[in-house]
């Protein structure tokens, strides 16, 4: 469904995202994890087409990103921390539009509704995007990533400005987007909300992977049995950062 080898990418001196590799299967919940700065949203981001990665291969649903970009993103959804929105539509304009796009009006007809209801956006249907509040447009922007034949869907920080409510409705979607089969990749700094939602979790630090597996596996790894994924990811970190060397002034 989504396979990443060897993604690289460069900013002149600085490498953001080193030699990262994994896969994601149908019906899979995977974490993405790492300190600020540890590339996880450089990694999103080339992973969705909006940067194009220095080295390496991405194929989304059998199809290379960088060889047939249009099939590779035609079931592809991407959920940014900051959604950038049509400012100048309506809510339920901004979701018509975006389905006219994926060829999938007879999915919005069928689904636009309940997707601005479980929302709380049926209300605000007719409000401009602009007028929004920031938990608003970051709702707006997950209905919109399921309102096409989603099956790869990439979320950062889907969580991030949300009322209770709405995080509980996501993490519902979510669940659900996985009972049919999708492949999901969200980058969280909420170790917790990740232990309990995925099935396995990738630790970044530094640009590279350094750990991927479950709970029970990175408890085995680390040598933290019976510990939670907070304490894990803490020490894994924690001993790749003293790993690396400090240049010399």
């Amino acid at each position: 469904m989504l396979q990443v080898s060897n993604l690289v990418k460069e900013y002149k001196s600085l490498r953001a995202v080193n030699d990262l590799s994994f896969e994601i299967q149908p019906g899979e919940i995977v974490g993405l994890l790492g300190p600020n700065g540890a590339g996880k949203t450089t990694a999103l981001r080339c992973i969705a087409g909006i940067l194009r990665p220095s080295q390496g291969q991405i194929i989304i649903n059998g199809h290379d990103l960088l060889r047939d970009q249009a099939k590779a993103k035609q079931r592809l959804a991407f959920v940014p921390e900051m959604p950038s929105l049509y400012e100048l539509l309506t809510v339920d304009e901004h979701l018509r539009f975006v389905a006219m796009c994926f060829s999938a009006l007879d999915i919005y007809q069928l689904r636009g509704r309940e997707l601005l209801e479980r929302y709380h956006l049926w209300e605000k249907r007719d409000d401009l995007v602009a007028t929004l509040s920031k938990g608003m447009k970051q709702k707006l922007a997950i209905a919109c990533a399921f309102v096409h034949e989603t099956t790869v869907v990439l979320f950062d920080e889907p969580l991030i400005g949300i009322d209770p409510a709405g995080v509980a409705e996501i993490k519902k979607e979510m669940q659900d987007a996985r009972s049919r089969g999708c492949a999901i990749l969200v980058s969280t700094h909420l170790l917790d909300t990740a232990e309990r939602l995925c099935d396995r979790v990738i630790i970044m630090s530094r640009g590279k992977k350094l750990a991927e597996g479950s709970l029970e596996q990175l408890q085995t790894l680390s040598n933290m049995q019976g510990e939670s994924l907070e304490d894990v990811f803490l020490k894994l970190t924690d001993e790749s950062a003293e790993a690396t060397p400090v240049p010399a002034e």
